[in-house]
């Protein structure tokens, strides 16, 4: 009687099944590493961030543009104004309008802040309550 351990041929098989167990591991490792980060990444001091919206503006004939150049010179769309009460005087006459109108501010980047900051508080003063800056979008790519 003979005995055989194991067959003929065993010791040439090609295993073709992939093992998945270390795959596993690394996806387990890597959903822990994850979950831990996560709530470090987000801010812990609640703020509520303000919404800024882009919108275009449409130029309405009623709209009022002061422009303010370099050298501190305020104007009435091409019209100079003579100093700051000159201003204040005739933007009360178009503030009680109904609908009152929006004054639109054109300011030079080089101008003074004072120079634009008077004109802010010729509007106030003459009761305007529409007033908004007109700005030009930055270079595209820059």
């Amino acid at each position: 009687m003979a005995m055989t351990v194991g067959s003929e041929g065993d010791e040439d098989e090609v295993v073709s099944t992939i093992n998945t167990t270390p795959l596993v591991d690394v996806m387990l490792v890597l959903l822990i590493i994850f979950l831990i980060t996560i709530p470090v990444v987000t801010t812990s001091i609640p703020v509520d961030l303000p919404k800024e919206t882009v919108e275009v503006r449409e130029t309405k004939p009623e709209n009022i543009i002061l422009s303010v150049d370099t050298g501190g010179g305020i104007y009435w769309n091409d019209l100079r104004m003579a100093n700051t009460q000159a201003l204040v005087d005739r933007l009360k006459k178009v503030a009680v309008l109904d609908p009152q109108p929006e004054v639109q501010i054109r300011g030079d980047h080089r101008a003074n802040y004072d120079s634009v900051g008077r004109v802010i508080y010729a509007c106030q003063r003459a009761g305007i309550t529409k007033v908004a800056f007109i700005t030009e979008p930055p270079a595209r790519g820059g």
